[in-house]
C-alpha cells in the first residue's frame, strides 16, 4: 500500500516539496504520495489530525505554522528541541514526533554542496525570526570562531542570542548582537540572510565593505537572485540562494520518515533548471 505524507502551509501551492519528494521516492524506489495541503490559518490541528487519521504516515510543515506545529507535538526530537519549532512530523498511531531539519538542511547545503566551512569563520546571522531560531544550534555545532545575530529590532535578537546561551561555548569568541548600523568596519566570512527581505525586494541594510575576502553570501528565499545577494555579487562575494537548503532538509525529513537518505544532487540541478 503506498504511504501517504504531505506538506501543510498557508499558502502552500507553491511548494516544490511535492516535486522534490516525488524525485527522492522514484530515485530510491520508495512507494509513496506526497500532496500540498492547504490548512486554514485557524485550522492547522484540526487538518493534522484529519490526516494523521486518514492514515498519513508523515507530514512537513512550512509558513506559518511551524511554531503552531510544536504544540501538537507529542515528543521532540533533534534540534526540533532548541528550536522551538517543528517542520516534521512523523506519525506513530496517536503519537506525533516533531523534527526541525531546517538548519541541518542550511549546514549540509554550506558544506557539502558549496563547500563553505564554518569552522573558525565569522558568521553573520540576519534575522531573528523562526528561520533564525530553527538554523542556530546546528550553525554553532559546527564550530564557527564567532556568530553574530544582527536585526533592525535589537530585543528580538537579544532574545534569540539568550535562548541558545547553552551553546555558547561552541562559538570561541561568543554569540553577540549588532544592529546594522554598528556593523560598519566589520568583515564576515559567512553571510546569511535569514529574514523575510528578499519576499519583499528588500534587503538588510548592511554597509558596503561588509565582506571579507573569499566571503559567501547565502539567502535562504529560493529561487532566483534577490537583492542581497545583487548586493553581495557586486562587490566581489560567492553568492547561494537556498534551493540547496530546501532540497537538504527535505532529504533530511525523508531519511527520518523512510530510513534512506535520498542523493540530493540531482534534484537540486533539477530545481535550477525548472
Amino acid at each position: 500500500m503506498t504511504d501517504q505524507y504531505a506538506v501543510i502551509g498557508n499558502p502552500v501551492a507553491h511548494s516544490k516539496s511535492p516535486l522534490i519528494h516525488a524525485e527522492f521516492a522514484r530515485q530510491t524506489g520508495q512507494d509513496i504520495s506526497y500532496t500540498a495541503l492547504l490548512a486554514p490559518r485557524e485550522g492547522l490541528r484540526a487538518a493534522v489530525f484529519a490526516f494523521r487519521d486518514g492514515g498519513g504516515k508523515g507530514m512537513n510543515v512550512t509558513l506559518p505554522f511551524k511554531h503552531e506545529a510544536w504544540d501538537l507535538v507529542t515528543a521532540h526530537q533533534g534540534y526540533a528541541l532548541a528550536a522551538g519549532a517543528v517542520n516534521t512530523l512523523e506519525f506513530h498511531g496517536s503519537e506525533i514526533i516533531g523534527h526541525n531539519t531546517d538548519g541541518i538542511g542550511l549546514v549540509r547545503d554550506l558544506q557539502d554542496n558549496l563547500r563553505c566551512s564554518i569552522r573558525a569563520r565569522r558568521v553573520l546571522l540576519m534575522g531573528a525570526g523562526g528561520a533564525s531560531y530553527g538554523v542556530m544550534e546546528p550553525l554553532l555545532r559546527e564550530q564557527p570562531d564567532e556568530l553574530v545575530v544582527a536585526n533592525r529590532t535589537l530585543d528580538k535578537a537579544v532574545a534569540l542570542v539568550a535562548h541558545f546561551e547553552k551553546f555558547q561555548a561552541f562559538a570561541p569568541r561568543g554569540i553577540t548582537v549588532r544592529g546594522y548600523a554598528s556593523l560598519r568596519g566589520e568583515r564576515f566570512d559567512v553571510l546569511i540572510n535569514a529574514t523575510s527581505a528578499s519576499l519583499s525586494n528588500e534587503m538588510p541594510p548592511l554597509p558596503e565593505d561588509i565582506f571579507a575576502a573569499g566571503a559567501l553570501a547565502y539567502d535562504m528565499v529560493y529561487g532566483g537572485t534577490t537583492p542581497f545577494l545583487e548586493f553581495a555579487r557586486a562587490r566581489g562575494a560567492q553568492t547561494a540562494d537556498g534551493t540547496g537548503m530546501l532540497v537538504e532538509q527535505a532529504a533530511e525529513s525523508f531519511l527520518i520518515w523512510r530510513g534512506v537518505r535520498p542523493d540530493t544532487a540531482p534534484v537540486i540541478a533539477l530545481l535550477r533548471r525548472a
